[in-house]
């Protein structure tokens, strides 16, 4: 596939190579393991001295088609599969660092991932410090010396914060830290965090690169020499996406372009009228000039993204009787499905999280998270306008 080509053909040009049936989309690989003509090239196989895939736990062609495709979209030089979004930032994290670790994080991270950096690293003696997304002063002040990884989300979960990419990788490269990107939010259509400087890119495949609810999965895509620590420690460990999931989030891949254009355009809309709505007491919005990182993201992302998050006036109990009043919108703790869905992140994806915690973040009990979805803009407005005028 030419590197010339365009983002959006690329997606759905670049395929494994097809087998004797001359296939036009790659097969599904249901198989557990390989095999091979003769004892020394299987030999050579587990020798690593050939590309020949071994065992499904660890490699397979679906999934090299999948890894093939990310890493041409983020400008990656290699990466790895796995069967959740946080089976990709468990195993990255525990690949990659070593009892005695520190690890910096930005307060404003997904429930699990501080689960993973709270309750289960301590176990190993590797500490996590939290610092403002908004703030490197409070930055270098985290520094230790046995500091290994910076990790941060942009746009973060759920208050829709932006970090500044350059400024992170500046600061990565002065304290010889590790920069690792959650991109779930944007998708490498909207941002590539390595062209800012990040070192490695997560996702949650099962969010807008699979874009329609379906199946579940992760990815890491970075740097070679990272990828191979974290293919080390995966191919023991297990982690492993299913060839079914790789070739269903293969495929998906091949319409992320539309489906996006078609979710930045509606969230802009959804914002501007929330805006404008006397029941609501703030929004914020990438993409909307009111954002408080509004140049950010007119630096580092090609539009504002899928999710707006907003206060509803009233408090926690008239955002729960808004949520209570939506008839089309899904109630559910996922996002970036094709349908539109509102979540109160307060009591469900960050419930694990103290007040105090919560607040911090600003996840304060009025706040209600939308992904919105590829309906008719009309539609859902008209859903969310009603309830809000039942509230």
């Amino acid at each position: 596939m030419s590197k010339d080509q365009k983002f959006e053909t690329q997606a759905i040009r670049t395929q494994i190579e097809s087998t004797h049936a001359q296939e036009h989309s790659t097969p599904m690989y249901l198989t557990s393991s390989f095999t091979y003509t003769d004892a020394e090239e299987m030999r050579a196989s587990f020798a690593g001295e050939n590309d020949r895939h071994i065992y499904s736990r660890f490699s397979n062609p679906n999934y090299q088609e999948l890894i093939d495709k990310l890493c041409q979209m983020e400008g990656a030089e290699a990466g790895y599969v796995f069967a959740t979004g946080m089976a990709a930032i468990f195993s990255t994290f525990a690949a990659l660092t070593k009892t005695g670790d520190h690890i910096i994080s930005c307060r404003s991270i997904f429930g699990s991932t501080h689960t993973v950096f709270t309750k289960i690293f301590p176990k190993w003696n590797i500490e996590t410090s939290y610092v403002e997304v908004d703030n490197s002063a409070g930055w270098e002040s985290a520094v230790q010396p046995n500091s290994k990884i910076f990790y941060l989300e942009t746009p973060t979960n759920p208050g829709v914060d932006l970090v500044d990419l350059e400024a992170a990788s500046t600061f990565c490269k002065k304290h010889n830290l590790i920069l690792i990107v959650d991109n779930c939010f944007a998708t490498p259509y909207l941002q590539q965090p390595i062209k800012f400087g990040a070192d490695l890119v997560i996702h949650s495949a099962t969010k807008f690169i699979d874009g329609q609810g379906r199946v579940m999965g992760g990815i890491t895509v970075g740097r070679k020499d990272l990828i191979e620590e974290i293919y080390a420690f995966s191919r023991s460990t297990g982690p492993a996406l299913s060839p079914f999931n790789a070739w269903v989030l293969s495929k998906s891949l091949e319409t992320l372009a539309v489906r996006m254009d078609r979710h930045c355009n509606n969230a802009l809309k959804l914002a501007e009228f929330l805006s404008d709505h006397t029941e609501v007491e703030w929004v914020k919005y990438p993409g909307l000039k009111s954002h408080p990182q509004y140049e950010i993201a007119q630096k580092q992302m090609n539009a504002g993204g899928a999710v707006v998050a907003f206060g509803v006036k009233g408090g926690l109990e008239k955002g729960r009787s808004f949520l209570n009043k939506l008839k089309m919108c899904s109630l559910t703790a996922n996002l970036g499905d094709s349908r539109t869905i509102a979540t109160h992140p307060s009591s469900t994806t960050h419930a694990k999280l103290s007040e105090e915690e919560r607040q911090k973040v600003g996840i304060n009990p009025e706040l209600i998270r939308i992904s919105v979805g590829l309906e008719h803009i009309d539609d859902i407005i008209s859903d969310i306008q009603q309830a809000l005028a039942q509230g």
